[in-house]
């Protein structure tokens, strides 16, 4: 028997996951091609500050602020996020991705209001850190090898380590220019989400024969 490529065996990356990969790629060179200008009109600002515009609230997850930003959270999404839209199919895993990304940005403008932040944010952690929760529930034993430090851990204790750790870094501000709020922000409206498919608590119960998985 011949030896399976990489390419052969793994499964092709889902068309939602793929888009918002090349999406992000392309507006990463645009922006550098017009010297950052279209982060300046597409990051998220505070509520106060005379630059936010209402569109702001999606338009940050598209765009990142370093080539090693934006290759981080593009790993992520292949990772995990082909994954879920494999099982949930295009339709829900937009619109859970959608759902990290604006709980993402609502929490951030409530803290930045709370706490007078000023700072705008971009980059799709939010989302990110949502597909990651999601992934940990759905496949808790599942093993991920970490890059660094390179070894290998439970799905389910990862998502509760780094959900530990932003909450840590958020409230000690150990590591400024880091929206650490706004990914805790991205798990909770993940979490929410995958509440309200199963009919559970906070939400009513679903009628009988609804799709809900969790």
């Amino acid at each position: 028997m011949s030896r399976l490529s990489l390419a052969e065996k793994m499964p092709p990356l889902p068309p939602i996951t793929q888009a918002i990969i090349l999406i992000n790629v392309a507006l990463f060179c645009i922006d550098i091609a017009l010297g950052g200008m279209l982060t300046w009109w597409m990051e998220l600002w505070p509520v106060t500050s005379p630059n936010f515009m209402p569109w702001q609230v999606v338009s940050y997850a598209f765009m990142h602020g370093s080539i090693t930003h934006l290759l981080l959270n593009m790993l992520g999404l292949w990772m995990f996020g082909g994954e879920m839209e494999r099982l949930w199919g295009p339709k829900r895993y937009l619109q859970f991705y959608a759902a990290g990304a604006l709980a993402a940005a609502a929490c951030q403008l409530i803290i930045s209001m709370v706490a007078g932040w000023g700072n705008p944010m971009v980059g799709a952690s939010g989302a990110l850190f949502a597909l990651l929760m999601a992934f940990g529930m759905t496949f808790p034993d599942r093993t991920i090898l970490l890059l660094i430090p390179p070894i290998p851990i439970k799905a389910k204790y990862l998502v509760m380590i780094y959900g530990a750790f932003e909450l840590y870094q958020g409230v000690a501000g150990t590591q400024s220019g880091v929206a650490h709020f706004a990914h805790l922000g991205g798990m909770l409206g993940g979490w929410l989400m995958l509440r309200y498919w199963a009919g559970k608590p906070p939400f009513p119960p679903r009628k009988l024969g609804s799709r809900g998985r969790f």
